[in-house]
């Protein structure tokens, strides 16, 4: 291709489609989920061609801006910038946003493809075509990409095929909403209704026209925030009190289904949006007996079911197309042909006090260091583990109203307390008197692993003070 392609990965996502694993505080796009590497991972393989894209540039949101650079560098691949939205205003400003970017880097003709973070898709020489028919229809078109579809399937949208343009693309007839059972049998009978991928190929330029016309505001708010963004370290941080005048509202009803120039490529790829756990089934390895099974289980007379634990060790025993997750702290049991009522689930116990934690905050969260887990909560103390990837170092801070004992169970810890520095290895420890200054880092070369214990209180994350940080967090 004469002109390289700058892939513009969006990765803020926050959703629960995938509970107990995905969670506000730990989104699917971060998570492995059958392999080695994250769906995000993944995405940035697939354009990781240097011949034919530039750097990507990834959008995500504050939370999640340590997670998309580490995960970058574990990976290999430089990224052009991470843009940070301030808050969330769905996919067309963040389109506006990349769009705005990349003119100004790369000039109006350059071609962004624009691609969620958390599909599954093989790469194969049929992707590779649907890309460069892409790139021959965006000359004069917005491009979006139809994934053939494989069943009646009614969590998706879909896309009406128009007038053959030549070179594989085709004019968009019209966008159609999830379908009913029904209608949707009827249009995979009709062959000319594809699904919506939310997958998009332009030129800068030409995009940044169409929403001048048709999304005015949108547009307004992203070019206001690329103005006033201003470079962090790594990441590009958008003006906040612009960005947030942008209507919040996808690239589909704001540009898509309204511009003339909307064209199609048809793509019979492999290709999931693992929106649910009979998604993530559907493309594991499955056993001859059907069964995707990942960590610690044990199954018996057990077929076409999907087993996942991170922890705890899953028997499962006599049953037929289910869905049984565990993560840290929950279970999910239940039917492969009912995993789209998961988010109904979800509801009920968000609705409740008691549960409520259980979809925002995962147990394990993950920090520019390394990360914690909590084991054990009880009155008046907590139990972590704690890990830190070799060289790195947790902020130097004090807490008011806890003390902490450290327990090295794995490689080796620098632990400054007020003016001391004192190294542990393995089977030592350490305590760390309530409001004493203080500072954990992994002087070593392999991955450090700590128990730490609470004592207090008052033992929530908000009771730090941080006095140095080289990630400069104000978390």
């Amino acid at each position: 291709m004469s002109i390289k392609i700058v892939p513009v990965i969006l990765a803020g996502g926050k959703g629960t489609r995938l509970w107990p694993l995905s969670r506000t505080t730990a989104a699917k796009q971060f998570l492995k989920l059958l392999g080695e590497k994250t769906l995000f991972q993944e995405t940035l393989q697939r354009v990781s061609d240097a011949s034919v894209y530039e750097p990507p540039l990834v959008v995500t949101n504050e939370d999640f801006r340590f997670l998309a650079a580490e995960q970058a560098r574990e990976q290999g691949v430089a990224l052009s910038a991470i843009v940070l939205e301030p808050v969330a205003r769905n996919t067309a400003a963040a389109v506006a946003v990349s769009a705005r970017i990349v003119a100004d880097r790369h000039g109006d003709g350059a071609l962004l493809l624009v691609l969620p973070s958390d599909h599954a898709i093989t790469v194969d020489e049929t992707y590779n075509a649907c890309i460069r028919s892409a790139c021959a229809a965006a000359a004069s078109k917005l491009v979006t990409f139809g994934i053939k579809p494989r069943a009646p399937a009614t969590a998706y949208g879909y896309i009406e095929l128009g007038v053959d343009l030549g070179n594989g693309a085709h004019a968009v007839s019209r966008f159609v909403e999830k379908p009913n059972a029904e209608t949707a049998t009827a249009f995979l009978e009709a062959g000319k209704y594809y699904w919506n991928s939310g997958m998009f190929l332009f030129a800068a330029g030409s995009v940044l026209a169409e929403l001048n016309e048709y999304a005015p505001e949108v547009l307004a708010a992203a070019c206001a925030a690329v103005d006033g963004s201003k470079v962090d370290a790594d990441f590009l941080r958008l003006d906040s009190g612009a960005f947030s005048q942008a209507p919040s509202i996808s690239i589909d009803y704001a540009l898509m289904e309204k511009t003339q120039n909307a064209a199609v490529v048809p793509s019979p790829i492999e290709w999931s949006d693992l929106g649910s756990w009979d998604a993530v089934w559907k493309i594991g390895q499955q056993n001859p007996d059907g069964n995707v099974i990942t960590g610690n289980a044990t199954v018996h007379n057990t077929k076409n079911s999907l087993v996942i634990s991170r922890t705890i060790h899953l028997a499962v025993q006599g049953l037929d197309g289910v869905a049984v997750v565990a993560s840290e702290d929950a279970v999910l049991v239940g039917r492969l042909d009912d995993a789209q009522e998961v988010g109904k689930l979800v509801k009920l116990l968000a609705a409740d006090t008691n549960t409520a934690h259980l979809t925002e905050l995962h147990p394990t969260s993950l920090r520019p260091w390394g990360g914690y887990t909590i084991m054990f909560t009880g009155h008046r103390f907590q139990v972590k583990r704690l890990f830190v990837h070799p060289g790195k170092a947790l902020s130097l801070q004090k807490h008011f109203h806890r003390a902490e004992h450290w327990i090295c169970v794995k490689g080796m810890a620098e632990v400054t307390i007020d003016d001391r520095a004192t190294v542990l290895h393995e089977n030592q420890s350490i305590y760390i008197p309530q409001g004493s200054v203080h500072r954990l880092g992994n002087p070593g070369k392999i991955r450090l692993e700590m128990i730490e214990v609470q004592t207090g209180s008052y033992l929530g994350e908000d009771d730090v003070v941080r006095l140095g940080d080289e990630f400069i967090r104000t978390w």
